[in-house]
């Protein structure tokens, strides 16, 4: 009888038998399967993109080698979208036989990818419709799906490559870039490559060069200009109005593994001297010297999450993010920013160039840190947590840049800025004969414009978190900037040291001002106040109330009635719109009178009139020059960024 040991050799003779005449009908009929494969691919094409999916010769040479010539996919009346003359690999054999493609070597001489988009359509559009697959109910495991994907285009990087003649074609109705690889070879985990870059009217070429392993999941790479030039992105130019660019990018992938069931991304990426253009950011060039971000992301079965000990550094200013998205019974966002104690001095000259302008000269004394928490539950939207601490540490400015809110205090000349264009000067100031004073403008002014417009202004400092978080909620919901949250001291600092254009850079500077302004004490609420009545616009090159009261009604602001007041407060946020609102010279429209009534009640409610302030409430009206303008179709404006009634729990 056999022994165990002599059955088991049996049956390792017989498997190695029957892998070899696996390999052997492999080898055989490897040209036969692979024509096969390609009809399967251009058949699917067909099918599912409406595209033709040509090759005029493909086959292997030896086991694992590939040729391919003249590789084309064309979409049904559409220009090419890819075309080789000359493609070769290899793969890897094992990963082949359990379904996998492991590219080794790549080579390809000659071709093109081109995305070409038109009036009535593009040659990629049935790339991007999405595809109606079959649901089960199965949650999607975000940890696995990501590793799956990032696996799988690792495998199609291949360990050796060599790429001669390839272009990249963006035309986008006319605008034109053409990207050339003249250089693109990765040998022994080193990356070199070298890119000829067109447009209308331009002409760069790119490198990226390091170290890449795609099997290991590693890469240390830097994009430059190989002239020391600044990189300048084409394209983005004419399609966006964005001006960008840079000096060099430094990109690092130090781990992609999957353990305990989360995916983990670790690494960093870095850039030198990024220049930005956009009418939306800011008037000037934003510069930003360096920038880096070491980030930790961590991807579990039904969260994402960029870890904490992950750092975002601009300049000199570091901070450590936290961000996280939950998809469970709730779809839950979360935001946490933690920027460490830092000197004052270094966060100023830390700030990109161009952003803040009105900065830019500024010094300071003293330390600071400060805390965001942010958490949005799609669910339960009124639970928004939003909670920003800034804790100062003898915070003191010692040198103003052009922005020198001291001037507050005395007298100085204000110069709105509509559209671009500087008005006529305003003096704030008893050399002005339209200046009034706080006491000399009718409490049922103040009144009415506090209510309307910023009922905590004398206990706030500036800002009111009640006030964000509902305009965080309703931006959300609407998918678009639709509420402000401006106080009365953002207004203020607005219009007394800033403009009013719509970017990115106001309002960040309008932040800053404000916080220094409320919380340094720099004035008095009082006469915050009285500027603020001093200088907003009030209707058609109206400005302060001074000239406004006379404007209407052809009164001093300290005798305006009850009426009278509602109607100017109801105005500021459409000032030259102000005709809209009436029906005509003694009678608001409907939805005024409910406003006016509504801001009647509230006043009522929180004791700030009686019903002795109505005697003698004569009904309203415009008999001063704004008369004439009642006649005529009201003017489109800009609103102004300002608290409405709804911003508060009444």
């Amino acid at each position: 009888m056999r022994t165990k040991k002599q059955k088991a050799f049996l049956v390792l003779k017989i498997c190695g038998i029957v892998i070899l005449l696996g390999i052997i009908l492999l080898f055989a009929f490897r040209n036969t399967i692979l024509e096969k494969v390609i009809h399967r691919i251009d058949a699917k094409m067909e099918r599912d993109y409406q595209c033709d999916f040509t090759i005029a010769k493909a086959e292997f040479h030896g086991l694992t080698n590939l040729e391919f010539k003249q590789i084309t996919l064309v979409p049904k009346q559409a220009d090419t979208l890819v075309r080789i003359d000359q493609l070769k690999t290899s793969v890897n054999f094992w990963k082949l036989l359990i379904g996998d493609i492991q590219l080794g070597q790549l080579e390809i001489n000659k071709g093109y990818v081109q995305l070409v988009k038109t009036k009535t359509g593009s040659n990629f559009d049935a790339f991007l419709r999405s595809k109606k697959e079959k649901t089960d109910n199965t949650e999607v495991n975000y940890a696995k799906l990501l590793n799956r994907l990032t696996s799988n285009l690792m495998d199609l990087v291949p360990t050796d490559m060599q790429v001669k003649g390839f272009a990249f074609r963006i035309n986008d109705q006319g605008n034109k870039v053409v990207f050339d690889f003249t250089q693109l070879a990765l040998a022994q985990k080193k990356l070199n490559t070298l890119i000829q870059v067109t447009a209308d009217g331009f002409s760069q070429q790119w490198a990226i060069n390091g170290f890449a392993d795609p099997r290991d999941r590693k890469a240390d790479l830097v994009f430059f200009n190989p002239k020391s030039d600044t990189i300048q992105l084409p394209y983005l130019d004419k399609k966006f109005n964005l001006k960008t660019g840079f000096q060099s990018i430094h990109f690092n992938l130090e781990n992609l593994s999957m353990y305990s069931g989360e995916l983990h991304i670790d690494g960093y990426s870095s850039i030198q001297n990024l220049r930005v253009n956009h009418a939306k950011i800011a008037s000037k060039d934003v510069v930003i010297k360096n920038a880096r971000f070491d980030y930790r992301w961590i991807i579990g079965p039904r969260f994402m999450a960029l870890d904490s000990t992950s750092t975002v550094q601009l300049n000199n200013i570091k901070c450590h993010p936290y961000v996280s998205y939950t998809n469970e019974t709730d779809k839950i966002y979360a935001l946490k920013l933690a920027i460490p104690k830092m000197t004052a001095n270094d966060f100023i000259t830390s700030l990109p160039t161009g952003l803040f302008r009105h900065f830019e000269g500024m010094e300071a004394q003293g330390n600071f840190s400060y805390a965001l928490n942010f958490e949005y539950n799609n669910h339960k939207p009124n639970d928004i947590i939003f909670e920003s601490q800034l804790k100062p540490e003898g915070i003191k400015i010692t040198k103003y840049g052009e922005a020198d809110l001291n001037k507050i205090n005395g007298e100085f000349t204000y110069r709105a800025i509509d559209n671009g264009v500087a008005q006529r000067p305003i003096v704030v100031g008893p050399s002005n004969p339209n200046f009034t004073p706080l006491n000399q403008i009718s409490p049922y002014l103040q009144k009415c414009v506090l209510t309307s417009e910023d009922p905590s202004f004398f206990s706030h400092r500036g800002f009111i978190n009640s006030a964000f978080k509902q305009s965080i909620v309703k931006n959300i919901k609407t998918k678009k900037f639709a509420r402000g949250a401006s106080t009365i001291s953002m207004q203020l600092v607005k219009n007394a040291f800033l403009t009013r254009e719509k970017t990115l850079s106001r309002k960040l500077e309008e932040i800053l001002l404000v916080y220094i302004l409320e919380n340094n004490r720099i004035s008095s609420k009082e006469r915050m106040l009285e500027v603020y009545f001093n200088i907003i616009e009030w209707g058609p090159n109206v400005y302060g109330i001074g000239e406004a009261s006379r404007f209407y009604f052809n009164k001093i602001p300290q005798d305006l009635n009850v009426n009278q007041c509602l109607f100017l407060a109801g105005i500021i946020p459409k000032p030259k719109g102000f005709m809209s609102r009436l029906e005509n010279s003694e009678k608001f429209k409907p939805y005024a009178q409910q406003h006016n009534d509504f801001l009647m009640r509230l006043m009522f409610k929180r004791n700030l009139i009686t019903a002795n302030d109505t005697v003698g409430n004569f009904a309203l009206d415009i008999s001063g020059p704004a008369k004439m303008y009642l006649k005529q179709k009201p003017v489109n404006t800009i609103e102004n960024d300002s608290l409405s009634l709804e911003e508060f729990d009444f």
